[in-house]
């Protein structure tokens, strides 16, 4: 049976840095002989313009078929597109690896995951607004607190068994102090420590090296795995996993740049080493470990966008890390 796989191009760059990630796809796919079964839809800005929908039925149907989805950065709407697919399928586990690449500037050397809870905290969209007042909602649960941290201790467990838990709970102390207490009961067993967000953030750039697992809320992860990404070199560079328990969405950390759009100047490789973590969901490894090593290979021959400092195209920096799959 194929591997049943939408692919949502989105808005701005998004199809640009698709199209590149998909030619390292369908080269993986040949060299390891995985069967996949791809369809394309649309959804975000341009299908909002087009249909009156960011989400058209029709591309809502075939994601409700789909075993994976795999998408492109979304405009204005993302919140109609992402975080609809993430309530929608439960997608409650954002796992965002974030490493240094060999030969590209970064400011300090990291290697760690962040696993970020992906369907509560202030993201639920429950906002309100009473005359002069603006509320917003921020939602924690036992039973999102404790599946997400589950996920954590897997990371934990493949890696140095150790977890930092993220919070404010000297604020606010009910739903913070709640997502902490369940983390922390969650995890024993190993090595786990927390900080507060600001901390956290601070910590990041002074001295990255003493994360290895982070465990935190939605929007606390939102923030701090930009930040993150940026101390390894570039949130172009910066891939992330929605999981959940049967369905899984991957796709780039960064946003629609619609500055660049066009120019053929954006990088793909966060689009393409979401790719790999795709793969590797589906239990196919060696694909997953091929497309991480052409990656690595293409930056060591200088294939890259100027972001990273090179002179290569978008599409370029795609083919040539397919080709080298190819040769594997």
């Amino acid at each position: 049976m194929p591997y049943k796989v939408l692919v949502i191009p989105g808005d701005g760059i998004g199809p640009e840095v698709v199209d590149a990630a998909l030619e390292v796809v369908y080269a993986a796919a040949r060299r390891f002989g995985v069967d996949l079964e791809i369809k394309t839809a649309e959804a975000g800005d341009v299908a909002l313009r087009k249909y009156g929908a960011a989400m058209p039925p029709e591309t809502l149907k075939l994601a409700d078929a789909a075993d994976v989805i795999f998408k492109g950065p979304i405009g204005e709407s993302a919140y109609d597109v992402t975080s609809l697919i993430r309530m929608r399928y439960t997608l409650y586990a954002n796992i965002r690896p974030v490493k240094n690449l060999p030969g590209v500037p970064a400011i300090r050397e990291i290697d760690c995951v962040f696993v970020r809870e992906n369907v509560e905290d202030v993201y639920v969209g429950a906002e309100y607004k009473v005359g002069d007042v603006a509320i917003a909602l921020k939602v924690i649960t036992g039973q999102g607190t404790r599946r997400v941290a589950r996920v954590a201790r897997r990371y934990a467990e493949m890696r140095r068994r150790k977890v930092t838990v993220v919070h404010k709970a000297n604020v606010l102390r009910v739903v913070d102090g709640f997502f902490r207490d369940v983390a922390l009961e969650e995890l024993r067993g190993l090595e786990v420590d927390q900080m507060y967000v600001d901390a956290a953030a601070m910590e990041l750039v002074r001295n990255p090296a003493r994360f290895d697992v982070v465990l935190t809320t939605n929007q606390y992860g939102d923030i701090l795995t930009d930040l993150a990404a940026q101390v390894a070199g570039g949130i172009g560079l910066a891939p992330s996993g929605n999981i959940g328990d049967s369905k899984a969405m991957f796709e780039p950390v960064h946003g629609a740049a619609f500055d660049i759009a066009g120019k053929g100047i954006a990088n793909p490789i966060a689009t393409i080493l979401s790719a790999a973590m795709m793969f590797e969901w589906i239990g196919r490894t060696d694909a997953a470990m091929a497309i991480r090593r052409a990656v690595e290979k293409g930056i060591e021959n200088n294939v890259k966008t100027p972001d990273i400092g090179g002179k290569s195209t978008t599409s370029e920096v795609g083919r040539y890390i397919a080709t080298i799959i190819e040769k594997l």
